[in-house]
C-alpha cells in the first residue's frame, strides 16, 4: 500500500480526473490487479497474454497489444503506475501542450538532479575519468541545463505510435514537469520519499 491506497490507485485516480481521457483501460496479467482496477472505475477488457508481462518483455508491446484490442482513438497516453505523484493537471497540461505544439509525440521529462558534466568513472583503483569530456566547462553554473525522462506520461498519435512502435522519436517533444511530480519509484527509497509526500498532500 502506497499512502493508505494500492500503487496502480494513484495513477488510475489521476487519469479518471483528466478533463481529456476519454477512455482509461489498465493492462495487466494479474487477477488481483484487475479486479482493483474494475472496482477503481477503470475498463479491463482483456488480460495481457504471458509473454509480454516477463521481465524481458518490451514496455512497447503491451501498449501495441491494447490497441489491437480495443477501439480506434486518435491518440494513446501511457501512466506507469510507478509515477503516483502525477496529477491530472499533469496529464491535461501535457494534452493540451501537444495539442498547442501539434505535435505526434509527447513524454515528460524534469530537469535532472545529477549533471552528467560532473560525473565520473572509477577505475579499480578507484582513480576517476571524467564521463563526459567538457574542457570548457569548470564551473557547475556554466554547464547547461539537462534534462531526464521521469517515465510519467508518455503522448502520441495512434498512426504515427502504430508507424513508429516508440514513443521516444526524432520528432518527440518534452514536456516539462515538476522534480516533485516527476518521482518514479525504482526502488525503497523512492517509495518512502513518494509516500510522504503522497501523505502530505492529503
Amino acid at each position: 500500500m502506497m499512502a493508505g491506497k494500492p500503487l496502480i490507485v494513484w495513477t488510475i485516480e489521476a487519469a479518471l480526473k483528466s478533463k481529456y481521457l476519454t477512455s482509461v483501460v489498465v493492462s495487466t496479467d494479474d487477477l488481483e490487479i484487475a479486479e482493483m482496477a474494475k472496482q477503481s472505475g477503470v475498463h479491463v477488457p482483456f488480460l495481457r497474454p504471458p509473454e509480454l508481462a516477463t521481465d524481458h518483455s518490451s514496455g512497447i508491446d503491451p501498449v501495441l497489444h491494447a490497441l489491437n484490442n480495443l477501439p480506434e482513438f486518435d491518440y494513446v497516453m501511457l501512466l506507469q503506475p510507478t509515477s503516483p505523484l502525477r496529477t491530472s493537471s499533469d496529464i491535461d497540461d501535457c494534452v493540451e501542450f501537444a495539442m498547442r505544439k501539434k505535435a505526434k509525440s509527447v513524454v515528460s521529462v524534469c530537469e535532472a538532479q545529477e549533471n552528467p558534466f560532473w560525473m565520473f568513472c572509477l577505475d579499480d583503483s578507484l582513480k576517476m575519468t571524467k564521463l563526459l569530456n567538457m574542457e570548457d566547462v569548470t564551473r557547475r553554473q556554466d554547464s547547461s541545463k539537462i534534462f531526464s525522462l521521469n517515465g510519467s506520461i508518455y503522448l502520441s498519435e495512434v498512426k504515427y505510435f502504430r508507424e513508429k512502435e516508440k514513443f521516444i522519436t526524432e520528432d518527440t517533444l518534452a514536456y516539462l514537469m515538476n522534480q516533485e511530480n516527476s518521482i518514479d519509484i525504482d526502488d525503497m527509497m523512492d517509495w518512502k520519499l513518494a509516500e510522504i509526500l503522497l501523505l502530505d498532500k492529503i
